[in-house]
């Protein structure tokens, strides 16, 4: 590629734009958009682009939505499908009734909470949350969304530590603010940005399929990946904290010894331990957090998307007692940090997930659905790798299993004709199908979903 002209925009490379999501500027949606929609919604998808700033992975958008309900949003064009995205909010599904009634209540008993001022509602969120969270994670901040609580825990960590280095790992996401890209490892939001912050190191994430360090060579993963976290906070000496997601949402699912290692190495060097679990926190994995699956308590913990109940903007902060260390200082100061109708949102969810045993239901499909999806790797040559944990799943498609080449083009083909289908996911890395469903999603309907992406595997490899 060639250099880009002083004053112009950087031009990324489609691959490099995929790595968070479906390219909405791509032939594939075009011809899609081509055949499936009406002129009332070209319409709007026009107005959209007229009056919104154009951004990849949002305007030009790929469709309108009328409604949304349970497992299912439809489009107004009355076609309803399958929410295997959905931001990763729809742990209880999408208008929850009981969710819905509490924002309702609240309503019109306190609709809003004045810094300087407390309510009871965001006490008791407080306290529900120190409850379900491991370890001594007994201290809360909240905000509305998952990137501001990132820049809490940023802050916090410097002022707890006196340091403001950090290790992260490449391919990560923790935000599109410019603290959060800092530390994130997606050109998709960092290139050509200019300055980041200071200190931010990177390392290769542990993805034992594309190991960096080929450890399928080795006979599988021998945690070369966790050994290099502990090399760089050797050489660097004074890191702040590592911060990272327990599982990526490719997904990456590292082996419990590799957190474990780390959470060792961090405390050997004086780091703190953030682990982002905005979009995989409250019952995705099968637990509360993914990181008690592997038996590692973070100094800090970060969770939002789904605290909301599918509807309120909500994220908060759990930290460690030890870190209640900067009471002279505005570490959050955001004007809906107690708000009442998002804490009363939230405290309906988490209430939802305990009351329908969701935990246990997100662990138990999960396992199923990983065997069935192995199933399908059997038969599909197109199927290089299948991973879950709990009911974050992916699909990674290649094009030859021995070259593992990234099949990009039929990972769009099979996306846009599961949506002629009912069904709904977004595409990661370019060729990876990353399902995350509702937690209160059926066998029955988990098993449609299944045959849908069989069914387009075939019809792709023709």
């Amino acid at each position: 590629m060639a250099p880009t002209p002083p004053g112009s925009v950087h031009q990324l490379d489609p691959a490099t734009q995929r790595s968070e999501g479906d390219i909405n500027r791509s032939d594939r949606r075009a011809d899609w958009q081509a055949a499936a929609l009406d002129d009332a919604t070209r319409q709007l998808l026009a107005e959209d682009s007229r009056y919104f700033l154009h951004q990849s992975l949002s305007t030009p958008c790929l469709n309108a939505l009328e409604s949304c309900e349970g497992i299912y949003v439809t489009d107004v064009q009355g076609r309803r499908y399958m929410d295997f995205h959905g931001n990763n909010v729809h742990q209880v599904g999408f208008a929850h009734p009981e969710v819905v009634a509490a924002i309702r209540r609240q309503l019109d008993e306190l609709s809003f909470c004045t810094r300087r001022y407390t309510n009871q509602v965001a006490i008791d969120l407080a306290r529900k949350l120190t409850e379900i969270a491991p370890g001594n994670l007994n201290k809360v901040l909240f905000c509305p969304g998952g990137t501001e609580a990132i820049g809490i825990a940023l802050k916090l960590a410097r002022l707890a530590t006196g340091r403001h280095k950090t290790i992260s790992m490449w391919d990560s996401f923790h935000g599109a603010s410019l603290d959060a890209i800092s530390i994130g490892g997606e050109a998709i939001f960092r290139a050509g940005i200019g300055p980041l912050l200071p200190g931010c190191e990177h390392v290769p994430p542990p993805d034992e399929y594309r190991c960096l360090w080929d450890c399928g060579s080795r006979g599988g993963c021998d945690l070369k990946c966790s050994n290099y976290v502990e090399y760089v906070l050797e050489k660097e000496t004074d890191v702040a904290a590592v911060i990272a997601e327990p599982c990526r949402a490719t997904p990456y699912i590292p082996k419990p010894e590799y957190w474990q290692r780390i959470r060792k190495a961090c405390d050997r060097h004086g780091a703190l331990l953030i682990f982002d679990e905005i979009w995989q926190g409250l019952g995705r994995t099968g637990r509360w957090f993914s990181c008690e699956n592997f038996g590692v308590v973070p100094d800090i913990l970060v969770t939002g998307k789904g605290l909301g109940g599918g509807i309120m903007p909500l994220a908060a902060l759990l930290a460690n007692d030890k870190l209640d260390v900067a009471g002279d200082r505005a570490l959050g100061h955001y004007t809906h940090e107690k708000s009442p109708v998002s804490c009363a949102a939230a405290l309906a969810t988490i209430e939802v997930i305990e009351r329908e045993g969701l935990l246990a239901h997100a662990a138990t499909l999960g396992e199923y659905a990983l065997q069935r999806l192995r199933e399908l790797a059997q038969r599909h040559e197109l199927i290089g790798d299948v991973r879950g944990l709990g009911l974050t799943l992916g699909v990674e498609l290649v094009k030859n299993r021995q070259t593992r080449e990234r099949a990009t083009d039929e990972a769009e083909q099979v996306m846009y004709r599961a949506l002629d289908k009912g069904l709904s996911f977004k595409l990661t890395m370019g060729n990876i199908l990353l399902l995350t469903p509702p937690l209160i999603i059926t066998r029955e309907q988990l098993d449609f979903a299944i045959d849908v992406i069989d069914r387009c595997l075939l019809e792709v490899a023709g």
